[in-house]
């Protein structure tokens, strides 16, 4: 497979808006509206995501002129579940209040189309400084967007801001910052009551819409298209998809299309 020479500075920074793998292709939306409830969650995540981006970036990319075409979605998600149970181990070991947190969405990211979508993009297709750049990138990309989301949602739906910050500061002592566990912006007692309705599934869905509007319109000033869901043709797998292969459309096209 032939290699590309790419720009290091543009791959780095496509993942922050222009191509936000969230805002912008639309990816990884589960993780994004289940734990972006609170920012310390949202944190957790992204970091997470981030370390198995980059190091299943890296492994494949190394391996990309050794595997195998027909298999090279197999060995993908073996590289990418392995990175990914080593994460777990880790987090359940030294961040366990994090682990509990995050639930089954922590080893869920095994599945998360933005991983395994720029492993076939991208890393199976360029050099490793190119892939680890990408992975940067697109894991600082993801970070953001679930912490923007988890930001208007603990506030306007908590009255908080980085509550739980104790379970990421234990990692650098047990006294970090005298105890600091996040800001209570409104407090019991107030006049002001928290609007609850952020943190449960509708507030998710609306924050979302909100910030992909303004991905678009900053998006829109730099001359990029607007982020639309296009159906399996925008899928990063709709190459080596067997439904596709056959002439077929996906279940939730024949949804559609029955109902």
């Amino acid at each position: 497979m032939a290699e590309k020479k790419v720009s290091l500075g543009k791959e780095f920074t496509k993942g922050l808006i222009k191509e936000n793998p969230v805002l912008r292709l639309v990816l990884g939306t589960c993780p994004t509206l289940a734990v972006s409830t609170s920012v310390v969650n949202a944190l957790g995540m992204g970091v997470s995501a981030m370390i198995v981006l980059i190091c299943s970036n890296i492994v494949i990319s190394l391996l990309r002129k050794v595997i195998p075409s027909k298999v090279r979605i197999p060995v993908y998600i073996v590289v990418i579940a392995s990175f990914v149970t080593i994460v777990q181990m880790l987090v359940k070991a030294f961040v366990p209040a994090l682990d509990a947190a995050l639930g089954v969405y922590l080893p869920l990211i095994v599945v998360n189309c933005i991983i395994l979508g720029r492993a076939e993009a991208f890393a199976g297709k360029h050099s490793v400084l190119a892939s680890a750049v990408d992975g940067v990138g697109m894991g600082i990309g993801f970070t953001l967007a679930l912490c923007c989301m988890a930001a208007i949602r603990e506030v306007l739906g908590a009255g908080t801001f980085l509550a739980g910050a104790q379970d990421l500061l234990v990692l650098f002592g047990n006294n970090v910052l005298n105890g600091f566990n996040g800001f209570t912006l409104i407090k019991e007692g107030s006049a002001l009551s928290p609007m609850t309705v952020f943190i449960l599934a509708p507030g998710g869905f609306f924050t979302f819409g909100l910030l992909m509007a303004c991905a678009n319109r900053l998006a829109e000033r730099s001359g990029k298209p607007k982020a639309e869901l296009k159906g399996c043709e925008a899928c990063p797998m709709a190459g080596s998809c067997s439904i596709r292969a056959d002439g077929g459309a996906c279940e939730d096209g024949k949804e559609e299309a029955s109902a």
